[in-house]
């Protein structure tokens, strides 16, 4: 690779892979949904991280999937220019892009870059699951967790909280049966008119809100076997559900008594951060371990932090811009799966549901 147009040898052309592996600049990319992200991460950490956030969404209170697509392809050439600069690295030594779960068209955009820059600079590539980037994400931080360690992912599009044993194996121990907890704050602030993205307004209304002004359910869906022949997984003791708290907002807001937007914020959110506090506290419990990180946009919420942190546990919580989608957390789960010597071919697909440990 080259810093700073001074060539380094890397571990395709010299021998000791294992100790050359371990001093690769990795490039990743993230392209899964609204942001495009790029990113260079080396043996010391994070040289640099470069996010555009597509703001053309807000007008039509939601992701629309065309436009997000276009709009990386717009970008994508920029961010990644821009990644390589700030870090001083003019070739990096493997290329690591999202290549699933997400919008399949805007994954697809980074996921054909990487390829295609991969191949052109002669360097490894690997197709990143983006989850594990979230699950990974807290092995960037200073104080960062040891293996075995629960690690909550919420966001808009998911919901899940699982055990990381090591990289690559993951349990899931419990998600979401139906709405993510982001989907339920957008769906509510736009049930309040408060605009897209909804999880940042309505943490901001909470804040000047009492939390019990509204009496809301904290839904807990009743444990079910798996059923065959039709598939259905059935549901865990650990498993959420937020459509009914949805509903419960819907209703109160339709009556005669209506709170003021910042009691119905502060009640929802409280429920919200009741339900996935509480899972993490049993998730604790039936397994015995005391590490716990969270990412995921909605682990940017000031009161889920708090309580979070407030727990008589081992607790890592990277900072809100590593919670949101970004490339940081690609390159290094790319890095990670590098150092254990897998690579992906050019012809890895692009996935739009993909379970974090599945090959």
């Amino acid at each position: 690779m080259r810093i700073n147009g001074k060539r380094r040898l890397s571990l395709i052309q010299v021998g000791h892979e294992d100790r050359l592996v371990r001093r690769m600049y990795v490039l990743g990319i993230e392209t899964s949904c609204d942001e495009t992200a790029a990113s260079v991460v080396g043996p010391s950490g994070v040289l640099s991280d470069v996010v555009y956030t597509q703001e053309i969404h807000a007008e039509y209170g939601g992701v629309v999937p065309e436009l997000a697509g276009r709009a990386h392809a717009d970008k994508i050439v920029s961010t990644v220019t821009t990644a390589l600069h700030r870090a001083g690295v003019d070739r990096p030594d493997a290329v690591a892009a999202t290549s699933g779960p997400g919008l399949i068209g805007a994954v697809l955009v980074g996921l054909c870059f990487g390829k295609a820059a991969a191949a052109g600079w002669g360097v490894p590539f690997i197709g990143v699951n983006h989850l594990e980037g979230h699950l990974l994400s807290a092995l960037l931080e200073p104080n960062r967790p040891v293996f075995p360690f629960l690690s909550l992912v919420v966001s808009g599009g998911h919901t899940s909280l699982y055990l990381a044993e090591d990289v690559g194996f993951y349990t899931v121990l419990g998600e979401t049966v139906d709405d993510a907890a982001g989907e339920a704050f957008d769906k509510v602030a736009r049930m309040l008119e408060l605009g897209y993205p909804g999880g940042p307004v309505v943490d901001r209304l909470a804040r000047d809100g009492n939390p019990g002004a509204v009496d809301l359910p904290r839904p807990r869906p009743k444990v079910k076997p798996p059923k065959t022949p039709s598939g259905h997984r059935g549901t865990r003791p650990l498993d959420m559900s937020f459509s009914g708290l949805k509903t419960a907002v819907r209703s109160h807001i339709s009556g005669p008594s209506r709170a003021t937007d910042a009691d119905l914020c502060a009640s929802f959110q409280q429920a919200v951060v009741d339900v996935l506090v509480d899972r993490v506290q049993r998730a604790a419990r039936q397994t015995g371990v005391r590490h716990v990180t969270m990412a995921g946009g909605v682990a940017a919420n000031s009161q889920l932090r708090a309580a979070l942190s407030a727990l008589d546990m081992e607790v890592c919580l990277p900072p809100k811009s590593r919670c949101t989608d970004n490339a940081a957390m690609i390159a290094h789960a790319g890095r990670l799966r590098l150092l254990r010597g897998e690579r992906h071919g050019l012809d890895q697909g692009a996935r739009a549901q993909w379970t974090p440990g599945d090959s």
